[in-house]
């Protein structure tokens, strides 16, 4: 894996060795690497390699079925590593977030992955593994569908410095719609928005965001359109900032493409890494998705569960490991709804807290 010794990259090794899977590691600091290996109890290779050292990348890549990176922010660090693994006949996978790399991703690679018989999949993290499955698993017979709309709520997050840094170059871009058929760039005016969760999360005000299901959905669902809301409580749980965050988030959009940016980097050079383990597992969250089909059927999915760091380091290392299995066929870039099957995955989740319902379709209005 890339990006081993990051917050989120020691929680993937520390999943890698309790499966028992055999893993290089890599990143820019050999000694860290080592004392990341020592720390999770492995013995396999480590294999410094910076980014801009194509043949290290290659070399550290090259007799590896599948590479998890965990380096962001990707719209920076990203695309290295996926031009090594495509180079190298190697599985591509990465815990973004964000998606406009992740577009970017879709655009630019699915032809040399095909050509070089590899998948290359983006976000198969809790970003945005869980909800592009729950959304195959609502479409799948109200196909096809008017709208698919993906809601999250989450209660208890504290961001990684990585989170962040990713989360400055999500705000600093405008967002993609998946509107009619095609994708085209969001506009700036706030988008607010109501959405009933089950109980005991209930009814919510609701803002959009950059989801990376809008990127996902399209390639493997029929739909005309797709949204992704965002819990306004989980962004500024305050009342009062909850009610103005929507009229905000353009004018920080706009802001951050200044010199402000640079600032806001070092000022999150101070910030604590990430949460503690007992914080970090303590988080809540719940995903749903809801597709509204041409007939007047809604079918919806919801996912439940807590610790959203740690169930990223499952979800990546449990992708890592289907697509490194010889028997795995797929080739291209690929959503995660695409290369597995929806309901093994989220079962296999379950054995690690997470917990999910289909509704059968229904002509009521499901939200």
């Amino acid at each position: 894996m890339y990006g081993a010794t990051g917050y989120t990259g020691r929680l993937v090794v520390r999943e890698l060795a309790r499966r028992g899977l055999d893993c290089v590691l890599s990143g820019r600091d050999g000694q860290r690497l080592h004392e990341t290996a020592e720390a999770a109890g492995l013995d396999g290779p480590v294999r410094p390699a910076a980014l801009d050292d194509r043949d290290a990348l290659r070399h550290a890549l090259g007799d590896c079925a599948a590479v998890i990176n965990c380096a962001g922010p990707f719209s920076r660090y990203g695309e290295p590593v996926v031009r090594a693994a495509v180079e190298t006949g190697t599985h591509y996978l990465d815990t973004t977030g964000e998606q406009r790399y992740m577009h970017r991703l879709h655009e630019r690679y699915d032809e040399p992955a095909r050509a070089a018989e590899v998948a290359v999949m983006p976000a198969v993290g809790f970003d945005y593994l869980p909800g592009d499955l729950a959304a195959r698993l609502a479409a799948r017979d109200v196909e096809p569908a008017r709208e698919v709309v993906v809601a999250y709520w989450v209660q208890g997050f504290g961001p990684t410095r990585g989170t962040l840094r990713s989360a400055l170059h999500v705000a600093g871009e405008r967002p993609l719609e998946y509107r009619e058929g095609s994708w085209e760039e969001a506009g700036l005016g706030p988008v607010r928005a109501r959405f009933r969760f089950p109980a005991p999360v209930g009814d919510q005000a609701m803002t959009r965001f950059a989801g990376g299901e809008v990127v996902t959905v399209p390639r493997h669902t029929a739909a005309r359109s797709v949204r992704t809301l965002f819990a306004l409580g989980a962004l500024a749980p305050i009342g009062l900032l909850s009610d103005a965050l929507p009229l905000a988030l353009p004018a920080m959009s706009l802001a951050l493409r200044t010199p402000l940016r640079p600032l806001l980097d070092l000022a999150i050079d101070r910030l604590p890494e990430g949460p503690s383990e007992e914080a970090r597992r303590g988080a809540e969250f719940a995903v749903v998705a809801l597709a509204r089909g041409e007939d007047g059927r809604d079918g919806r999915t919801v996912v439940r569960g807590s610790d959203v760091y740690g169930l990223t380091a499952v979800s990546a290392v449990h992708a890592a490991s289907l697509v490194a299995d010889p028997a795995f066929d797929a080739a291209g870039t690929l959503a995660p709804a695409q290369a597995f099957d929806a309901v093994e995955f989220l079962n296999y989740l379950g054995d690690h807290g997470v917990a999910y319902t289909v509704e059968a379709p229904a002509r009521e209005p499901a939200a």
